[in-house]
């Protein structure tokens, strides 16, 4: 499927504020998805969150609700900076797009091509009772186009709910001091399943972000704040948060089904004050709504933002494209919130809707996005030129599904 990208004059695309009518949308129905977060604050499921609404090119609609630390009751603000997590994803894809134009690397590409450690893998077969097990060999070696779509073969390890996720926590993965050792431990276990053969939520984005160091030659903070973040003028977007911003910090809270929000410290990586040795293309980023608005709104324009060009408008229409079979939207694979489904695909590292009536969601054809395990949330919808952003700071596996939520009530918002 082919997506037709806004052609519109970049100037003319800077996020300036406008009134909600001038762009065709109801102040009504932005009040109405605002209350449906507010609800979820006022009951303590929520602390606080903040919401951002664009369309064609301008920023109609930002909102802070409720609290960046309860203890304190210091309030939510426009300028709060969330730890992202997952949404880093989509900023990794670009960043693989921009070296795609470059020519780089190609969809067919071994991994091992540019990974020559992964060049070798075999697969898993059995589990064995003394914790040792037995492999096959790969049916083909798993492509550059495979690992952009969770589907090479990898697993994640980061909860060891598995066997063979218990594998990836005793070779000590995530505990690597930079991408390098990263690969070097990941080379010594197999792939969880044959290549192209399921969709299973995994490292790739991490692999991607060590394949990036590799064919840059740069660190994956310097490349993203070079290539992505200075141009599109992020200015507090990053894998660290400096000491004079850290006062600015959404505090991260957990709970238990729906029980009360707890403290807590970030559970999957430290919070960094500088830019870490080990940066994480799956899970790394600091940002902001502002910013985060703003790689929105380059996807949205295909690829440049203000007359600055990031990736090219092929390349990003190549990100926010399905690339996954029938057989395995029917097989409904799932991860946190996002379950594929016939008319629910994945593109490059993030969902694509290619039927958004037979998804069930009542969003513009080719909307791509994903959210983040904080239960942050974004989209893009090229067909009706909207972008959102929701932010908030909550690590809970009963959070609510506000990505659907709001979804279905920013339809009614739209009245032009």
């Amino acid at each position: 499927m082919t997506i037709e990208m806004p052609k519109h004059a970049p100037l003319e695309r800077n996020l300036e504020p406008a009134q909600p009518e001038d762009v065709g949308l109801s102040r009504e129905g932005l009040a109405a998805v605002d209350a449906a977060v507010q609800q979820l604050i006022d009951q303590g499921t929520l602390a606080g969150a903040l919401t951002l609404v664009a369309r064609h090119g301008r920023t109609v609609h930002v909102n802070a609700m409720g609290s960046k630390d309860l203890a304190s009751a210091e309030p939510m603000r426009a300028d709060t900076l969330f730890r992202i997590y997952s949404m880093t994803k989509p900023v990794t894809a670009t960043a693989m797009m921009i070296l795609f134009d470059e020519g780089r690397w190609a969809l067919d590409d071994p991994i091992g091509r540019h990974l020559p450690e992964l060049a070798n893998l075999a697969v898993i077969g059995q589990h064995l009772p003394d914790g040792s097990y037995t492999t096959e060999v790969a049916a083909h070696a798993p492509t550059m186009r495979e690992l952009m779509t969770h589907t090479a073969g990898f697993g994640y390890g980061l909860l060891p709910t598995t066997a063979f996720d218990r594998l990836y926590q005793k070779a000590a993965i995530w505990k690597s001091a930079n991408l390098t050792e990263f690969c070097a431990r990941l080379a010594t276990l197999p792939l969880a399943y044959q290549p192209g053969t399921k969709w299973a939520y995994s490292l790739s984005m991490d692999l991607q972000g060590a394949i990036i160091e590799r064919l840059s030659g740069q660190s994956l903070p310097d490349f993203m704040a070079e290539r992505i973040f200075t141009p599109l003028g992020m200015q507090d977007t990053a894998f660290h948060t400096p000491a004079e911003k850290q006062g600015r910090r959404a505090t991260l809270y957990f709970s238990e089904k729906n029980g009360p929000l707890i403290p807590i410290a970030n559970p999957l990586a430290p919070d960094h004050e500088t830019p870490p040795a080990l940066a994480l293309g799956g899970s790394g980023l600091i940002s902001t709504a502002g910013d985060y608005a703003r790689f929105a709104q380059m996807l949205l324009d295909g690829g440049e933002l203000n007359g600055h060009r990031i990736a090219s408008r092929e390349a990003i229409a190549l990100q926010m494209r399905n690339h996954l079979p029938d057989t395995m939207l029917d097989a409904g694979y799932v991860a946190g919130h996002q379950r594929l489904r016939p008319g629910f695909g994945f593109g490059f590292n993030g969902v694509v809707f290619t039927d958004p009536a037979l998804a069930g969601i009542p969003v513009g054809k080719g909307t791509y996005h994903w959210d983040g395990a904080a239960g942050t949330w974004f989209w893009v919808d090229p067909e009706n030129d909207l972008l959102f952003i929701g932010l908030i700071q909550l690590m809970s596996y009963s959070a609510p599904p506000l990505q659907a939520t709001t979804q279905t009530l920013m339809a009614d918002a739209i009245v032009r």
